[in-house]
């Protein structure tokens, strides 16, 4: 894995306007809030956070799915750079070659009056990326083989497959392009176990073959840890803690990771019932607390943490993690 950032997120922010009025003005609902990040380039990067974290929201503003409040996000694969807050329409059509999405549900996310063939060749013909139909069946038939679908399915309509081949079919048109950057949204939390390691496996084998880069989005840490090199870890639209996947897994440093690890299903009986339970939900990012936005759920919260912001600290080795009191906590499972 290479040290340069194929895509980075300086201090990015996306905010929506929700309610408002004639007599009043809208609330703003903080998705995500100055998050900076870098994914090195070859990299399996994973993302991880409860429901409402603002994990989707953040990987679609740095496909420029979504508008970008405030802050930048640069790409840069060695051959183009873009800076994607100031891009033009004219190059973010040849950036949307370069970063694809793989959606989350393979049961919504494909036409249901289209061929495989049609729904694969789709972003070859909105992007004019080949001159004629047969450059195009050519394009399919490789991309379709890579992803492990027969030659046959081509021809047939979305019903007629199960979960995990809808899957493989919606890979192929994220993959159809030739991109750089792809990000996976929850794109094996609709699937069966046994359904989901065989599509981990083809995400696993496609990346070395083409030479991608993942951001994995996931709430599933225990299919991170399987997939993943590097981890980030978010809560109400900032990061908590970054690292690499082994070190995150044995040795995280904030009160929210550690709470979420503990959470993961252990085989072993002694090891059951001893999830950290958070007290509370997660509050609401139209009006997000004061100071650390963990303090209303974390046992070890104290004055400081709810009245000053904390910094992403520098830990060493790639490690970095947003708490006041890491190293009071260190030695606390």
């Amino acid at each position: 894995m290479s040290d340069q950032g194929l895509i980075e997120a300086d201090k990015l922010s996306v905010h929506f306007p929700i309610g408002g009025g004639l007599l009043r003005r809208p609330k703003m609902l903080r998705a995500v809030d100055e998050v900076s990040l870098s994914i090195p380039k070859g990299s399996f990067f994973g993302l991880v956070g409860e429901s409402g974290s603002g994990k989707t929201t953040l990987g679609r503003a740095m496909l420029r799915a979504t508008p970008i409040t405030s802050g930048g996000v640069r790409y840069s694969d060695g051959e183009v750079e873009y800076d994607l807050v100031n891009l033009p329409k004219s190059e973010l059509i040849e950036y949307r070659k370069r970063a694809q999405l793989i959606f989350q549900d393979p049961y919504a996310a494909l036409s249901p009056r289209m061929t495989v063939r049609d729904i694969i060749a789709e972003p070859l013909e909105v992007m004019k990326i080949t001159n004629s139909r047969d450059e195009t069946d050519a394009r399919v038939r490789e991309i379709a083989e890579k992803c492990r679908l027969n030659l046959e399915h081509l021809r047939r309509f979305p019903h007629a497959f199960s979960g995990g081949q809808r899957q493989r079919i919606s890979i192929a048109r994220a993959l159809v392009s030739s991109p750089r950057f792809v990000v996976a949204d929850e794109s094996v939390a609709a699937l069966d176990v046994s359904i989901q390691a065989d599509i981990l496996n083809l995400l696993k084998a496609l990346q070395q073959e083409l030479e991608l880069t993942y951001l994995f989005i996931s709430h599933d840490l225990s299919v991170v840890a399987h997939i993943c090199d590097h981890v980030a870890v978010m809560y109400l639209g900032r990061l908590v803690e970054t690292a690499p996947t082994r070190e995150l897994f044995t040795a995280p440093r904030h009160p929210y990771t550690k709470a979420l690890l503990s959470a993961i299903p252990s085989l072993d009986p002694d090891q059951r019932g001893n999830a950290q339970k958070l007290e509370g939900e997660i509050p609401s990012p139209t009006n997000p607390p004061s100071g650390c936005k963990f303090h209303t759920r974390c046992p070890h919260a104290i004055d400081i943490c709810k009245q000053t912001e904390p910094a992403l600290d520098h830990l060493g080795s790639e490690h970095d993690v947003a708490c006041h009191r890491w190293q009071e906590l260190a030695h606390i499972p």
